[in-house]
């Protein structure tokens, strides 16, 4: 299928030159990055050898009625306004936030501006979302914190206070987007770690709030700590809520194996092993552990993932794969590099 990648030039969009560069039925013919319209790909990515002698083009220059795929990597913002460029039957995956939140007054207290509705949400583990995913031409790929957030909790939803959910989850560097900005060089960031917006003002708050009501049936309240670790990519996220009935650390593991058991891109780990954000860099992997802190009568649950990978790029081709009909993991690994 002809496939074009718009928003190239970025972290995410450089992510899916790479994955795309080997998947089976998807040939990137279009490669867009306006600020770096008519420089070398490899001038922005130089380890995407296989895109030597190709161009980042405008999107003027995108004749869209010969491309089948369009992935959207834009600036939260941005994407709405070039989709009417685009013809009604091409299917699209939106990485970025335009169309995930289906409330305009969150859209408008978050990210401000207009707001452009709301497209079937692409986290394909969720229950029933699959077939949702299936039967459309347009997804808004999930966040990168809401991924790990909604996976770690969504089996917990008919045991657990949601009205007392508390995530702290630490990322990369890259989840800050590709733009200088002083308190991300390697002087300001290495062997420190720094809370940021602090006070339950992130954006991806609502987004998380709404995936987990939606799937209760119950209003869900979220206080969300994000921290800047050390690392260029990489999500380590720990969720806990009181419970509402009596468990066990070893029920609670079964209800979250039973829950995964057959999704290949989630590892539900045997008790005692805990997940690491270098075990799954570079794929579309999810690890998690979960526990019961009997003291304070919470469940606890670990999850990691790579926030270029299932938070973003693969995960768009996963449910780009979904809705043109192929194989769900095709040319997505499901080993991560390990260090």
């Amino acid at each position: 299928m002809k496939t074009a990648v718009i928003g190239a030039s970025g972290y995410a969009g450089g992510e899916l030159l790479r994955l795309l560069a080997v998947h089976p039925h998807f040939e990137v013919t279009a490669i867009s990055a306006h600020s770096n319209a008519g420089e070398l790909v490899t001038s922005v990515h130089p380890h995407l050898t296989t895109h030597t002698g190709d161009k980042f083009l405008s999107i003027s220059e995108i004749d869209f009625s010969e491309i089948e795929l369009v992935f959207i990597a834009l600036p939260h913002g941005e994407s709405a306004s070039i989709i009417n460029l685009i013809p009604a039957s091409t299917k699209i995956v939106d990485l970025g936030a335009d169309y995930r939140l289906e409330n305009a007054a969150a859209w408008e207290k978050y990210y401000g501006g207009t707001y452009a509705g709301a497209w079937v949400y692409g986290l394909p583990e969720i229950l029933g979302q699959r077939d949702k995913i299936k039967a459309v031409n347009r997804v808004a790929n999930p966040g990168c914190y809401p991924t790990a957030i909604a996976l770690g909790a969504s089996p917990a939803v008919d045991f657990i206070d949601l009205n007392d959910l508390v995530v702290v989850a630490a990322t990369g560097t890259t989840g800050a987007g590709r733009t200088a900005k002083i308190h991300l060089i390697a002087s300001e960031v290495m062997n420190s770690l720094t809370s940021y917006k602090f006070g339950g003002v992130h954006q991806h708050t609502p987004e998380m709030e709404q995936t987990l009501s939606n799937i209760s049936g119950r209003k869900t309240n979220i206080l969300f700590t994000p921290i800047l670790a050390p690392m260029p990519r990489g999500i380590l996220a720990t969720i806990t809520a009181k419970l509402t009935k009596a468990m066990t650390t070893e029920q609670a593991h079964a209800i979250f194996s039973q829950a995964y058991a057959n999704e290949y891109f989630i590892d539900v780990l045997p008790i005692g092993q805990l997940p690491k954000t270098g075990s799954v860099t570079g794929s579309n992997k999810v690890q998690m552990q979960v526990a019961v802190d009997e003291h304070t009568n919470r469940l606890v649950v670990s999850v990691a993932i790579d926030n270029l990978g299932k938070g973003a790029a693969s995960q768009a081709i996963q449910n780009a794969n979904i809705i043109t009909g192929f194989h769900e993991g095709s040319g997505l690994s499901t080993d991560g590099l390990g260090v």
